[in-house]
């Protein structure tokens, strides 16, 4: 995958790691935020109004990153009111492709454009940076609002309520200080862990990834034998952000990405709460294993050179799970 330096499309691969073989994720370039009226984010940034029809999301279904605001666009019942493109799962030379040779890439459904850069380009002609999933553009103002996921799930979680009705609270003020440490430690060492264990270049950045994730679903393991959800009783984003590394765990990051210790599907507390979750209203549509199991494996060449797919467990994501009964009654709603 290349960049884009002051506007033109460079193909040689961008250091994403320290001379100590440890892997370092580049910062996002686009931090704007939608509120209900447009007023100021929470860091200062404003103008987006929340409005049906106004916004369209670009997505991989492949992403960890960009799965998140899909289960949010789904959690929020905003299907009907921001539209989606979906992007190939090979992220090769050209980076992202609108090519629609695979089932469920959509192609570029409000342009059509060849590439993800192509909308970047629209927003910014002279940028220069990486070409990332998830991205929410404005069809209005014509420009980017967000490429950043953690941001993203946020205005979804609340700006859009006057349109939609649901008022279900996934960032909840009284627990706001506890999912932000649960966060922390869980993207530390376990969303962004199995890419620092999978893409370190020396066996010391590899021990110390792979020991910090494993400590993580050991604590993950323990607390959700204690707790129904990572905060007791009640479903936030901090529960939204760690399914997507599970979803992906067993097929793609255990082997390809040497996070292989054990399987998610040998920790019983873990295994019975991700399909818990994935058995969510709308959550199911929002997976495609066959995308996640083909981007990875044929993305990353200079993990598998020969970019052989490999056949894969057949996981019954749909077994009953041992846990109580799964549904949004258990929100407490605004």
């Amino acid at each position: 995958m290349g960049q884009l330096v002051d506007g033109e499309w460079r193909e040689a691969r961008p250091k994403a790691s320290k001379g100590d073989g440890r892997f370092v994720r580049p910062e996002t370039s686009f931090r704007n935020w939608i509120t209900a009226d447009g007023s100021a984010g929470p860091s200062g940034e404003g103008g987006f109004t929340a409005e049906s029809g106004r916004y369209h999301l670009y997505v991989s279904y492949a992403c960890p990153w960009a799965h998140r605001t899909l289960m949010f666009r789904a959690l929020k019942d905003l299907t009907d009111h921001v539209s989606v493109s979906v992007v190939h799962p090979d992220m090769l030379s050209d980076g992202w492709t609108f090519s629609t040779d695979f089932e469920g890439a959509t192609g570029d459904t409000l342009f059509g454009l060849p590439f993800l850069r192509d909308v970047y380009l629209k927003a910014d002609p002279q940028i220069s940076g990486r070409v990332t999933v998830p991205v929410l553009w404005d069809k209005q103002r014509e420009t980017i609002v967000s490429n950043e996921s953690a941001e993203i799930i946020r205005m979804f979680n609340s700006a859009f309520e006057g349109i939609t009705g649901n008022r279900l609270d996934f960032w909840p003020d009284d627990l706001r200080g506890e999912i932000e440490a649960v966060n922390d430690r869980v993207y530390k060492t376990l969303n962004n862990g199995v890419y620092r264990t999978g893409f370190a270049t020396t066996q010391k950045a590899y021990d110390e990834a792979v020991s910090e994730l494993f400590d993580t679903l050991d604590w993950l393991e323990g607390r959700l034998g204690a707790n129904r959800y990572l905060m007791g009783d009640r479903i936030t984003e901090a529960d939204w952000r760690l399914v997507s590394t599970l979803f992906r765990f067993d097929l793609v990051y255990h082997t390809h990405f040497k996070c292989n210790r054990n399987f998610i599907r040998e920790m019983p507390n873990l295994w019975g709460y991700a399909r818990e979750l994935y058995q969510w209203p709308g959550i199911a549509e929002t997976v495609s294993f066959e995308h996640i199991v083909r981007h990875y494996h044929v993305s990353h060449e200079s993990i598998n050179p020969h970019r052989i797919v490999p056949i894969n467990p057949d996981l019954d994501w749909n077994a009953p799970h041992g846990r109580e009964a799964v549904g949004p009654a258990l929100l407490r709603r605004a």
